[in-house]
């Protein structure tokens, strides 16, 4: 008999029922955040409202708003915000809060918003949750794929992804496999390490997108990154480049090389107000000392 493949949705359900047996151990752990998706409408003649070129981020520490362009002109703009608390979706719920805290907050995109309340009021507050499994199989009889087995928050837009790296890493472990329970181990062997890391780097890049990003000290470490990429581009790739843009880089080295640069662009920017205050020789010592040589590095980008 087949063995039994569980994913997503269905797989879910699966995970449920091997937890609740011992099977595995399973938890679901919830952000404590919710969202809600808003509209901003297309102009005149299908014109974008904002660049079209960009990501669009309205940081406030506790939450944010974002935004990310249609193909009609418009923009769906979703809000991040505590699902309870004193500025959290359970404390507005009249249309006066609902509109005072949009206004206040979010004054510019406010502004391109004309059903922003109805919306807020109508549309569904989303669930941000991890799931974390360890072991994720039952012998030869089941076992769990993608978000089954390690959904993740979406702050790194990696859920996908990380899904079609399941597959193909499953298909590698079949070659010459001498039965399913083996397939299943080898295949929870090599990927638990990369969803753990890619769980962690998304939940650390909400924390980035809402506090950080508005830090002179931060904007500083990015642009020096960005500068240090240009120069040493075997060696030094920002941990959101490495995640997003390199499928060929698993995201547990790339967590774990973030790490080794995060602490080198701190060290170097401690007493920088600008890439002038620099070290550039110190920096270029330290880097081919910390960071070896990437083999390859493809063009072709994710999802």
């Amino acid at each position: 008999m087949e063995p039994l493949l569980a994913a997503d949705g269905a797989g879910s359900v699966v995970r449920h029922c091997m937890a609740a047996r011992g099977l595995i151990e399973a938890r679901e752990t919830d952000l404590e955040h919710g969202y809600k998706e808003l509209i901003m409408p297309s102009g005149s003649h299908g014109s974008y409202p904002m660049s079209r070129e960009a990501l669009h981020i309205w940081p406030r520490g506790g939450y944010m708003l974002i935004a990310l362009p249609n193909q009609d002109g418009s923009f769906t703009a979703t809000l991040f915000l505590p699902t309870r608390g004193a500025t959290s979706f359970s404390s507005l719920t009249t249309p006066a809060a609902i509109e005072e805290f949009l206004s206040s907050s979010f004054p510019d995109a406010f502004a391109l918003m004309p059903s922003c309340v109805e919306e807020f009021q109508r549309n569904p507050t989303g669930f941000l949750g991890t799931v974390y499994a360890h072991g994720w199989h039952v012998r030869g009889t089941a076992a769990l794929i993608g978000d089954a087995a390690h959904a993740i928050v979406p702050f790194h837009g990696q859920g996908m992804n990380c899904c079609f790296e399941d597959c193909i890493e499953f298909d590698a472990c079949m070659d010459g496999a001498s039965s399913w329970e083996a397939v299943f181990a080898d295949f929870y062997a090599r990927r638990k390490p990369n969803t753990d890391a890619i769980a962690q780097m998304a939940l650390e890049n909400y924390l980035e997108m809402r506090e950080r990003v508005v830090d002179p000290k931060f904007q500083l470490q990015q642009a020096l990154a960005l500068e240090l990429e240009r120069r040493f581009p075997q060696r030094f790739i920002p941990r959101y480049s490495m995640v997003m843009f390199h499928h060929e880089i698993p995201y547990e080295t790339a967590a774990r090389r973030g790490s080794v640069q995060a602490k080198l662009l701190a060290d170097l920017t401690r007493d920088a107000t600008s890439l002038a205050d620099v070290d550039h020789a110190r920096a270029g010592r330290e880097i081919e000392l910390a960071l070896p040589a990437l083999p390859r590095l493809s063009s072709v980008t994710k999802l």
